[in-house]
């Protein structure tokens, strides 16, 4: 896909995965939209790709995990189209769900996860299909292919990333504009400051350069989803043709006795 003089809009842009994608893009010849709540860490990544790379960049900051972000967000945009969404932003919550101690932050979660994710690609994507060129790639999660005791909320709000991702992408078949989910594994980002660092003890951290490599191939792939890594792909189709009792069994002996609520 050619980014030259394109626009896309990343959320959960001020690190990690947002701004690796973020960077790339820009690097490629898209103007940026950098959307998160976070207006200083913003404000840094638009000055460095504004330094390197020459583009345009709007920040947005904005608490995407409230009632009526992607109308805020729409709104800032004013006659901006936007070519290539990547709804990236999203965290996640672990332990056991009954021990949930804070609930607004589980409402926030699911709304930031799933329910401005779909207003986002509702919003963008009609102009994408009537200009017949585009992208919209939404950030899933292993933990989308699977139900996974001790993250069991995290775990379904990526699975309805993953299903709608693969719904849209048959819906806009023929029309020029690319739909997918990005899969990633655990990966070296600020994730398990907040959904807690046990949750993701022990395991083999794929790097954020490792996942946007993977974006691009994603682009290029036109699949409905695409699992970052060549093992975690193995892990996911085992998962999805596994007995679910089985899987219930594995996962849960890897998270549920070790996560702590947060």
């Amino acid at each position: 896909m050619d980014f030259t003089d394109t626009t896309a809009l990343i959320t959960g842009a001020s690190g990690g995965i947002g701004a690796g994608i973020a960077r790339a893009l820009a690097a490629r010849g898209a103007d940026v939209v950098l959307v998160a709540r976070s207006a200083d860490r913003l404000d840094a990544l638009a000055a460095e790709i504004r330094r390197a790379h020459g583009r345009d960049v709007l920040v947005v900051a904005t608490d995407l995990s409230t009632p009526g972000a992607g109308e805020r967000v729409q709104a800032a945009l004013g006659d901006r189209r936007v070519d290539v969404l990547v709804n990236n932003a999203g965290f996640g919550l672990s332990g056991r769900l009954a021990d949930t101690p804070d609930l607004t932050r589980l409402t926030a979660m699911v709304t930031l996860n799933c329910t401005t994710l779909a207003d986002l690609t509702a919003r963008f994507l009609p102009g994408m299909i009537e200009r017949r060129r585009g992208a919209v790639v939404n950030v899933a999660s292993m933990a989308g292919y699977f139900p996974a005791p001790g993250l069991a909320a995290y775990a379904a709000t990526k699975a309805f990333v993953v299903s709608l991702s693969q719904a849209v992408w048959a819906e806009t078949r023929g029309t020029g504009v690319r739909v997918a989910a990005l899969s990633p594994t655990v990966t070296d980002t600020g994730f398990f400051d907040v959904a807690g660092e046990a949750s993701g003890a022990g395991m083999r951290r794929r790097s954020v350069e490792q996942v946007v490599a993977t974006f691009f191939t994603t682009l290029d792939a036109d699949r409905p989803v695409v699992v970052d890594g060549r093992l975690n792909e193995v892990g996911a189709r085992l998962a999805r043709l596994a007995p679910r009792g089985a899987v219930l069994r594995a996962v849960g002996s890897r998270f549920a006795d070790r996560v702590s609520a947060r």
